[in-house]
């Protein structure tokens, strides 16, 4: 039986095993809805980033991890350790980061909507670089910087325009995007100019990011081009040399046997290559290079686990099997009509012969986890049904629709577990109501 990952198997009883260890074990431990993540895998994906950067990119170039892929204390200890850098897009991940014990000035806060609160926030706590996205965005982190007697580190955000061949809905480096600048229309110009006016703005350099879950083949490499001509543009017209480029994250996953993978040090060579080749013809000096890596750091180290409720048998039409979670812990079928890989954890050895739609338990017709899948014939109510490659925008993404308690994460890591995020409860739902 091939798997779409290598952390995925099934043992001598026919069950399904994640990281090497038995998921209905795993649920009986735990309880579902239950997410697991494998944190060896997370940690061989730091490292391969790590070390390619190290290896192919100029001197002070690390990756970052996009923590809206997937946020909470102990996955920032791990990046601590691993010695990645990180992204953040809200006051929330930044205390999450700060709780944790991350040193922020290896933070870079994204949004294209930050609140003057959320600056000041960021300044408090030390964030060590802002990804501006507009000229009023740069007038508020002037102005709080300079209240407070600093000098801030800022990139600009800018919008290449190119088409990434992706999800319309997760496409972010055209020029009719809310995200960013636009190059083409000459306003990356202006806000260039304005930045270099700012007493207390320190430009280190420009960011782009131009859309997730990437698969075509030259996406990066011509976005770098396009970046590094404005860098040259920008020596030429302002005397200003580019310290640091972030090419921004998108490296995308395989969700099903049938998707495409990645090798993300042959990716990134490839890209370091386009970077040195496309400095020299544009005779500027290579400048560091950051990417956000975050789906394709924690995407395969994560399953979710159900425990069914129901089977129901449409004659003519459907069968349903639902289980205990759905769009409260998984809305990305509903989003972008995400495609998974399924399973019956405890019937592996079993012949998939029944199609159906495996949905959640919300008062919602649209609560799909995944529609005309194959799963056996004989599921039954108590059976557990496993999703592959949660561990992205799953969690980071859960909802309390319909009241409905976010579930526990749980680590697995080298024959072992343990909570990294415990259960919601009824109290935690109510927690805020007056």
């Amino acid at each position: 039986m091939a798997f779409i990952c290598d952390n995925i198997g099934v043992d001598n009883e026919g069950v399904l095993t994640f990281a090497g260890q038995n998921t209905v074990r795993l649920a009986e431990k735990y309880g579902t809805p239950l997410m697991l993540l494998d944190e060896c895998k997370i940690r061989e994906k730091c490292r391969i980033y790590v070390e390619a950067f190290r290896k192919y990119f100029p001197e002070g170039s690390f990756p970052l991890y996009a923590s809206k892929a997937n946020s909470f204390k102990q996955i920032y200890r791990i990046m601590t350790e691993t010695c990645m850098g990180i992204d953040v897009v809200s006051g929330g991940e930044i205390y999450t980061a700060a709780q944790a014990g991350f040193d922020l000035k290896k933070a870079y806060f994204h949004s294209n909507n930050k609140t003057d609160d959320e600056i000041g926030f960021a300044m408090d706590h030390g964030v060590g670089y802002f990804v501006a996205d507009h000229k009023s965005e740069l007038i508020e982190i002037q102005k709080q910087a300079e209240s407070r007697g600093i000098f801030q580190n800022v990139l600009l955000r800018l919008t290449p325009g190119i088409d990434p061949h992706t999800y319309e809905e997760v496409v972010t480096g055209m020029i009719d995007s809310k995200f960013g600048t636009a190059i083409e229309t000459g306003q990356a110009d202006e806000i260039v100019e304005f930045a270099l006016t700012l007493k207390n703005v320190r430009l280190k350099g420009f960011h782009c990011h131009v859309g997730s879950q990437v698969f075509a083949e030259d996406v990066f490499e011509r976005a770098a081009v396009v970046m590094l001509g404005f860098c040259a543009s920008m020596s030429r017209k302002f005397g200003y040399e580019a310290q640091e480029l972030d090419l921004g994250g998108g490296f995308g996953v395989p969700y099903t046997i049938n998707d495409s993978t990645l090798d993300i040090e042959e990716k990134i060579k490839s890209i370091s290559e386009t970077v040195y080749r496309t400095c020299e013809e544009e005779g500027i000096k290579p400048p560091v290079i950051h990417m956000e890596p975050g789906r394709s750091i924690v995407a395969d180290a994560g399953m979710t686990l159900y425990t069914v409720g129901s089977v129901k048998h449409i004659t003519g039409y459907r069968n349903y099997v639902s289980v205990d979670g759905g769009m409260t812990d998984n809305p990305r079928y509903a989003l972008y009509k995400s495609r998974y890989t399924c399973y019956i954890a405890n019937r592996m050895n079993e012949v998939k012969d029944m199609k159906c739609s495996l949905v959640g338990r919300c008062c919602e017709s649209g609560d799909i986890v995944q529609p005309d899948i194959m799963l056996p014939g004989n599921t039954v109510k108590g059976d557990i049904a496993a999703v592959c490659t949660t561990g992205a925008y799953n969690y980071s993404m859960a909802s309390n629709y319909n009241r409905v308690c976010r579930p526990a994460i749980v680590m697995l890591r080298d024959g072992d577990s343990y909570v990294a995020v415990r259960r919601e409860t009824y109290e935690d739902i109510c927690a805020c109501d007056i």
